[in-house]
């Protein structure tokens, strides 16, 4: 299978990469203070999850915990617009509260503008004996 081409000429795999070359990635980091306070933002974030992965644009929003207590979420969207749109909803304001409940909510929007995949095995390895 081809790594490069145009859109037009790409397969089912190359047009889904080249559609994603625009995502944006939302990752919230929360601090929970006990094991309770873990499994209540779990709780609140993968049911705020369940109705966001409907939502046109969405590619996927998961949530987890991590052993310090940390509770990780992330959206993924197919365009910033999509984005754009997300945290103008009432839905985003329900995220907010959930946030605001956390000790030092830590949020970051990627904008990920590119995508690469066996091409830049090959072009790092490439020079790996330099």
């Amino acid at each position: 299978m081809s790594t490069t081409g145009a859109a037009g000429g790409a397969s089912g795999v190359e047009r889904l990469v080249l559609q994603r070359r625009h995502m944006v990635r939302l990752t919230v980091i929360l601090h929970a203070s006990s094991t309770r306070s873990v499994r209540d933002l779990l709780e609140a974030l993968r049911f705020l999850g369940a109705s966001v992965q409907l939502e046109p644009g969405c590619l996927g929003c998961s949530a987890w915990a991590e052993p310090d207590w940390s509770v990780r979420y992330v959206e993924e969207w197919q365009t910033e617009a999509e984005m754009r749109r997300r945290v103008r909803s009432d839905r985003f304001t329900s995220l907010l509260s959930v946030m605001e409940s956390a000790e030092d909510p830590h949020v970051t929007f990627d904008f990920v503008t590119t995508t690469r995949g066996l091409d830049y095995v090959e072009e790092a390895r490439a020079g790996a004996g330099q």
